[in-house]
């Protein structure tokens, strides 16, 4: 592992000074012998380390392809993106999902994989554009030595006054992971599923209250303050969570009885990239029956591929809820909305 993490940083920094390079002139379109495609590629990625290297080291063994890695935040890769719009100089964005990535789709170009008929029906690529590819779904952790006997199943035990200023949670307008969080509680608290009903909104208020004005500025400070016993209860995504669980941390995870949402953690080729084929080999190989198994066993992402089996410290699917109206695109469309509500209804309780 440790001669993998070097190699993923001696190659994402080879990629940044070729992509550099590429700025002064050489980002020119190569082609091999014969007219098709120089066999390179380049990735620009917001996902794990363990991730990034279960597939991209795979992938150029099995195709031959040499991949050039960005790593990065999603939102600086997305306006790296926009920025280069005319003239890409990545082939595949592999970050965020379509509640993210669906105002600016433009960005990006139509491709449905051979794959996708083999994924499981709710993570079908039904836009053209985003390929789910694995899942990070909403769950809650907590910290088992100082939960104790109490019980934390659902959001409704998050209003327990016990839990006042023990829980933690980011900002919505500020971490995907906490406004996925916050989408979960409407659908779950809405008045038949209306996830902006007034019932849902009365529940954040009495939410936000007991957060005591506790609001994480990281949302990677969500899970770790809770493992290391600031808080009791957080409110994040499951790869974190179940590799405190994987790592024998006195944490579990929760998935709300009420239920919880897969956003589908997509891959989407560039539009106008140069190298567009290898890019659909690339996807290809993210939705293959290879990957989606070796991610299923050995990580802690949840591969979106039918049937494919879960390591142990996974919570199997069918003990978690599902929320059988959520729907991404309508999130997509209303995720400004859904955030202009949050700070109004915060503004209120700071009054």
């Amino acid at each position: 592992m440790k001669r993998m993490k070097k190699w993923l940083s001696v190659l994402a920094a080879a990629a940044v000074a070729g992509t550099m390079l590429a700025g002064c002139g050489g980002g020119t379109d190569k082609k091999a012998a014969g007219g098709e495609e120089e066999k390179v590629l380049t990735v620009y990625t917001a996902r794990s380390e363990s991730l990034n290297n279960l597939v991209i080291p795979n992938f150029e063994k099995d195709t031959g392809i040499k991949v050039n890695v960005i790593v990065a935040g999603t939102g600086p890769l997305l306006k790296r993106v926009a920025s280069e719009k005319g003239n890409p100089q990545g082939d595949i964005l592999w970050a965020s999902d379509q509640m993210t990535l669906e105002s600016q789709k433009d960005l990006f170009m139509e491709y449905v994989s051979p794959e996708d008929a083999n994924m499981m029906e709710a993570f079908r690529n039904k836009t053209g554009y985003f390929s789910p590819a694995f899942a990070d779904p909403t769950v809650m952790i907590v910290n088992k030595n100082l939960a104790g006997d109490m019980k934390i199943d659902s959001f409704e035990d998050l209003l327990n006054p016990a839990l006042k200023g023990k829980i933690a949670f980011g900002d919505p307008a500020a971490s995907n992971s906490a406004l996925q969080s916050l989408i979960a509680m409407l659908y779950a608290k809405g008045t038949n599923g209306d996830p902006m009903s007034d019932t849902a909104w009365a529940y954040v208020d009495q939410f936000i209250a007991n957060l005591d004005g506790k609001i994480l500025n990281s949302s990677g400070g969500v899970h770790k303050g809770v493992a290391d016993g600031e808080y009791t209860v957080g409110l994040t995504w499951e790869d974190p969570a179940a590799t405190y669980v994987k790592n024998g941390a006195p944490v579990r995870v929760v998935f709300p009885k009420e239920g919880a949402i897969f956003p589908g953690e997509s891959v989407q080729i560039i539009k106008d990239c140069k190298h567009p084929e290898n890019a659909k080999k690339f996807v290809d190989y993210m939705l293959s029956q290879k990957i989606q198994e070796a991610a299923g066993k050995e990580l802690t992402v949840r591969p979106l591929r039918k049937d494919v089996p879960l390591a142990s410290y996974m919570t199997p699917m069918k003990d978690i809820a599902l929320f059988s109206n959520y729907d991404e695109g309508w999130v997509a469309q209303h995720k400004n909305e859904i955030v202009a509500m949050w700070n109004k209804h915060l503004e209120n309780f700071k009054q």
